[in-house]
């Protein structure tokens, strides 16, 4: 993969790309960008006439589902004393607030106010609403520009949509800042922590490549022997006799997604893949949300991958506890120290942190770019074609 082929997703940097020469010393204080789309919610979390809270950084954010079915996506206050929207009544497509009933349509514009009459003054305008879109069982907001939303694709993920795998999702709250999760996912040296499920694995780095906005790596695994848990030889496509076996793994940082696929030796597709996207949940980004798609190949013989559900399960949450364990004490440390202190050696390592750094940005910035974009989302909402009045 060449530079040129990790540039084909854009004809330019996404907002926010900044040269590595002038980038934030610290990757811990970079935030993520915010104009892709980002999973904010389960869509089986968001029913029909019902809202949910959720957030991105420092941004809170109500969803709800109106009755057509379709989600929306607004600031959680309203424009009227800041009680979250979160905590309001939906009614059809609309969002009423629990405290003084303002109305509130899908795009943030106040279509009501019970009280005013015509003529009693002009009310305030509305609040931010942000693009939505729902795919793979997942709520897509895009924080960023919204004149860039229509622009930007959603991430594509064929293995999803295939009848020969079934997708276990998976969603987290893990307590450090995002990068540390795609360290972790990227560098396969730290197998040694899963040594209690896994055994003994020997992770050889076959090569790497590195673009502007994506670094990707592949391994060669070989079981060097120890007890591995029945579930991860079910997940690897190694039948239920749990044979050795040698895996290339396949793990991409394409910003600011990741994903992995492993191709079992002499296998024509992955046994299985995943995608993963680390959602900041403060406005510091010291906490994220993990979302993950495992999709995992069904076996010949029908009715074993139901049969083995259970244990890819329990091996997966396994494993993703240990990694949360590692990556909150490094997020641990980080704030004792007040600094990034990390002596990192892998050029990889040290490539794909750039690729975050190069393509975040700032915390300190994050605020600023969520006032110019809730600007931009908002502006005409008191002067729009649909005014305001005390009745529907």
């Amino acid at each position: 993969m060449t530079e040129a082929d990790a540039d084909r997703s854009g004809s330019s940097p996404p907002s926010g790309y900044r040269d590595p020469r002038s980038a934030v010393d610290d990757l811990r204080r970079v935030g993520a960008n915010p104009d892709f789309w980002y999973p904010v919610a389960l869509s089986r979390s968001v029913r029909t006439g019902r809202v949910l809270a959720t957030a991105f950084a420092s941004e809170s954010i109500a969803l709800y589902r109106g009755a057509s079915g379709t989600v929306h996506a607004l600031e959680d206050r309203c424009a009227h004393r800041q009680v979250p929207l979160s905590m309001g009544v939906v009614e059809g497509e609309t969002l009423r607030c629990c405290y003084h009933a303002w109305a509130y349509r899908g795009d943030g514009r106040i279509s009501q106010i019970p009280y005013l009459s015509k003529g009693d003054g002009r009310p305030p305008r509305g609040v931010r609403g942000y693009p939505v879109r729902e795919a793979y069982g997942l709520v897509f907001v895009f924080p960023g520009d919204p004149e860039k939303a229509a622009v930007t694709a959603l991430p594509d993920l064929p293995a999803f949509r295939s009848p020969k795998y079934r997708t276990m999702t998976f969603s987290r709250t893990v307590r450090c800042h995002y990068s540390f999760m795609h360290e972790n996912l990227l560098d396969m040296n730290h197998q040694f922590l899963h040594r209690g499920v896994v055994g003994r694995l020997h992770p050889e780095l076959l090569e790497y490549r590195t673009g502007p906005r994506s670094v990707e790596a592949t391994y060669l695994f070989t079981h060097a022997g120890g007890k591995r848990n029945r579930g991860a030889s079910l997940l690897a496509a190694e039948g239920m006799g749990g044979g050795d076996s040698r895996d290339v793994m396949t793990i991409r940082t394409a910003y600011p997604y990741q994903t992995l696929d492993l191709v079992p030796e002499n296998a024509e597709r992955p046994a299985f893949s995943l995608w993963a996207a680390y959602v900041p949940e403060d406005a510091e980004q010291r906490s994220c949300h993990a979302y993950g798609l495992l999709m995992i190949e069904r076996p010949g013989i029908p009715g074993a991958l139901h049969l083995a559900w259970p244990l890819i399960r329990r091996f997966a949450e396994r494993v993703f506890a240990e990694d949360r364990m590692a990556v909150e004490a490094e997020q641990r440390a980080w704030e004792q120290q007040g600094e990034d202190r990390n002596h990192e050696v892998s050029p990889l390592i040290l490539d794909v942190r750039e690729v975050l750094r190069a393509n975040g940005i700032p915390v300190r910035l994050q605020a600023a770019a969520s006032s110019t974009a809730e600007a931009r989302s908002t502006a005409g909402a008191c002067d729009g074609p649909e005014p305001v009045s005390g009745h529907d």
